[in-house]
């Protein structure tokens, strides 16, 4: 640190703050040195030939001159392998046991003194020295792991390793959690480590508040997902492969795993995408079912200040004629800032204003952060020191509570990797609900700890129960906001056992769907920051986070109105719909930017709140298959090369294609379409794809275009749900999936499937297999209004 980092963290801070972050990362930076030991000399280790096998249920081990890996296939088809006995638990990424090994596979002998274990799905051959090959029931190859190194620190520690991949030429890389620079991940090196860039991001900083080791890889062979199952830091180097274009000279497309400890295993699930997301969810658990509220507009900033502000929002959407589901109250509602309290001058009947708002169909949502003022005589610190033998905080090397600087000031953290903390944590919610609130959003839970220079966070020394494991910081940072979510969602069925709790994180882990979705975090406000909004999105919904969604308008500054709308029209088809902004970042209110951003805004909102069954519908299916809301253009035609390039357009469920516009002036853009009949529904005018066509994109709605055959339910002008049907082409069939809104609670859906047809020149709609048939209106659009069905 110089002298120009003091000077400006004491701008950004004020004075005291600002040497308070000074001092907070110097302490960071001490224990480090004094508790994590140099690594010093290191001897570098690689399996060696193979000396043996031994079968196993579902696989078997194979034994190396120096090292051995363990080879399983689960019932269901997904494939384990783990070098030096490592075994798929314990793991923050599995909500239960392991899998059950499916009896059928079995490890033999393969050519060249190498082994394989034959699957349904997927074929994995081991060669003599530790190579892996994932093949597919035809002989292709999917994946090729190289034998892998380890750097082992002479005097004791543990290993770092790196696993070095092939994939085909044509394979493109997708996923590895939030990143601003996808969906499609190029040639780079991309963070394993949660981290908050300050202040705003935009496409080109990296990592973000969520990463996750899950690469979802496509090519003409397969597609594949690898989960690498280390919660320590890394990096993934990718380099995609290029075609010889004829020559026969390909060059694979390369992956390089770098961790910097933990144990190497990995999980891999192969086959269609829509085969894969049901295959990771069934490994890592079905998301958790948001409310029916939830899926509505929401609104928030960080700066409402008081009843009296809230009330004026609300008041302004509903003069407006504007729907509104939800409102949230950022820190400054909080008594100093301290979670789990209430300012009571600028909220002095915090319940009736729920009640209230409530009645009037608006639910209060609240943000939780998990920094505790440590200090003597407050109730939140003093219950979490009472907690177990030695309290709920996370402590340093020598027993003492570590302490970081967040907005409270002077705080402590909870350890959330012990099962003690998460159930007092979880007790905490019922303040929360005492106070009307409905939901909950965890933030600055990476964790952060502002910081002068270094890294924002604990010190990576810090002590960590780990489910009575023992560990510290370095493997616990990646999962704490997993373990806070989970602490969070399960203290709400606790209270609320009757409601689906409504709980949204900025940072987590892999299986962090099981209690509730993401938002962007604090994105840069500006055209890149509206692209980097749909790339998170997509990305997170490949690695089974479906429920996600920007901050609309960007988080940091004032968007010209141009830029709010175009911003408000993409969120209007994202799973999470909310405004937001900082502070000091202007309005967010969509009659702030005029009246002629007043008018479409209302147009968009007005499409939400119609499409509300679909997006039902869609949380339904998300849960029962793990296929996100938000898919890629490929994702029904991932042997496509032209689609899996194509990242600024989306499909909306299996009906819609949405085309957002994401640059400035634009009022016509390029959409490339799948295979099939597509309609654009402001024109109703068909589209053959598969190829590229040209569509309006005026300032007063998105480009949205229906699948030919679609069946989707939406909101009559009655209120009541009607199925919207895509005239299907001569001599094809189409149909779609229907879930009906049965409450916030608990009672199972029924997915409802319907077909459509054309008969005689009418289109006609039938319910597979339900007595009743078809008993809800029906709008047939594509097609000349007479004669419909």
């Amino acid at each position: 640190m110089d002298g120009r980092d003091l000077v400006r963290s004491v701008k950004l801070l004020g004075s005291v703050r600002g040497l308070r972050t000074v001092r907070s990362a110097w302490r960071r930076r001490r224990s480090d040195a004094r508790t994590l030991p140099a690594r010093g000399a290191e001897r570098a280790r690689v399996p060696g030939p193979v000396v043996g096998a031994e079968p196993e249920p579902g696989g078997g081990v194979v034994r190396f001159a120096r090292s051995e890996l363990r080879i399983r296939v689960a019932v269901g088809g997904a494939v384990f392998w783990a070098w030096d006995g490592a075994e798929p638990l314990p793991s923050y990424a599995l909500p239960g046991p392991a899998p059950e090994p499916d009896p059928r596979a079995e490890l033999e002998p393969d050519k060249d003194g190498g082994w394989q274990v034959v699957s349904e799905r997927l074929t994995v051959a081991v060669s003599r020295n530790g190579a892996v090959e994932l093949r597919t029931p035809g002989g292709v190859v999917l994946r090729r792991e190289l034998p892998p190194r380890w750097w082992e620190p002479v005097g004791g520690g543990p290993a770092r390793w790196v696993q070095r991949s092939e994939v085909p030429a044509d394979a493109r890389f997708f996923g590895l959690g939030g990143r601003a620079s996808g969906p499609r991940l190029r040639d780079g090196v991309y963070g394993l480590w949660n981290t908050d860039p300050g202040g705003h991001f935009g496409p080109g900083d990296d990592p973000l508040y969520l990463t996750m080791p899950v690469q979802v890889v496509v090519s003409d062979a397969g597609t594949h997902l690898a989960f690498h199952d280390n919660s320590w830091a890394g990096r993934v180097t990718l380099q995609e492969g290029e075609v010889g274009a004829g020559s026969g000279h390909d060059r694979p497309g390369t992956c390089e795993v770098r961790m910097d400890g933990g144990p190497l295993r990995c999980w891999v699930v192969a086959g269609t995408p829509a085969r894969v997301l049901q295959g990771w969810t069934a490994l890592t658990g079905a998301p958790a079912l948001p409310p029916s509220w939830a899926l509505g507009p929401q609104h928030a900033r960080w700066g409402f200040g008081s009843e009296r502000e809230v009330r004026r929002v609300v008041a302004g959407y509903r003069e407006r004629g504007l729907p509104l589901s939800v409102l949230h109250l950022d820190i400054d509602h909080y008594d100093a800032h301290q979670v789990f309290t209430v300012d009571r001058r600028r909220f002095p009947d915090l319940p009736g204003l729920a009640e209230e708002l409530r009645a009037d169909g608006v639910r209060l949502v609240s943000i939780v952060d998990p920094a505790v003022k440590a200090e003597p005589g407050v109730p939140v610190f003093d219950s979490g020191a009472a907690v177990g033998e030695g309290g709920a905080f996370v402590r340093d090397a020598q027993g003492r509570v570590v302490i970081g600087e967040v907005w409270p000031g002077a705080c402590g953290y909870p350890d959330f990797t012990d099962p003690l903390v998460r159930d007092w944590w979880g007790s905490l919610y019922e303040e929360r609900l005492a106070q009307g609130f409905s939901g909950v959003w965890h933030d600055m839970n990476e964790p952060v700890s502002f910081a002068a220079f270094g890294d924002p966070t604990l010190p990576r020394s810090a002590r960590h129960c780990l489910e009575g494991r023992g560990g510290d910081h370095r493997e616990a940072h990646n999962v704490y906001g997993l373990a806070m979510a989970r602490a969070g969602y399960e203290g709400l069925r606790r209270l609320r056992p009757d409601e689906r709790p409504f709980l949204f994180s900025r940072s987590g882990w892999a299986g962090m769907q099981r209690y509730g979705g993401t938002w962007s975090g604090d994105v840069a406000t500006g055209w890149p920051g509206l692209r980097a909004s749909l790339a998170l999105v997509m990305g997170l919904g490949l690695c089974g986070v479906p429920y996600s969604g920007p901050d609309v308008g960007g988080f940091d500054g004032s968007p010209s109105p141009e830029l709010y709308l175009r911003w408000f029209q993409l969120g209007a088809y994202l799973p999470l719909f909310r405004t937001h902004a900082a502070i000091d970042a202007g309005r967010r209110e969509p009659w702030e930017f005029g009246p002629e951003v007043l008018e479409h805004t209302r147009a968009a909102l007005a499409e939400r709140e119609r499409l509300h069954p679909y997006f039902v519908t869609l949380s339904q299916l998300a849960r029962l298959t793990g296929a996100p809301y938000v898919r890629p253009l490929w994702w029904g035609a991932p042997g496509d090369r032209a689609l899996r390039e194509c990242e600024d357009a989306f499909l909306l469920g299996d009906a819609l294609l949405v085309a957002p516009v994401l640059e400035a002036g634009v009022e016509r853009r390029a959409v490339r379409l799948p295979r099939g009949r597509w309609y654009d529904t402001a024109t109703g005018m068909a589209y053959e794809g598969p190829g590229q066509i040209l569509v309006d994109a005026p300032l007063s709605r998105t480009p949205v275009l229906a699948r030919a055959g679609a069946v989707i339910p939406v909101r009559g002008a009655d209120g009541g749900t009607e199925l919207e049907v895509w005239a299907p082409p001569p001599g094809l069939s189409g149909g779609g999936l229907v879930v009906r809104d049965t409450g916030d609670g608990w009672e199972p859906a029924e997915v409802e499937r319907y077909t459509s047809r054309l008969a005689d020149g009418r289109v006609v709609v039938e319910r597979d297999g339900g007595e009743s048939g078809v008993t809800c209106p029906v709008r047939v659009r594509g097609i000349q209004a007479s004669g419909q069905v």
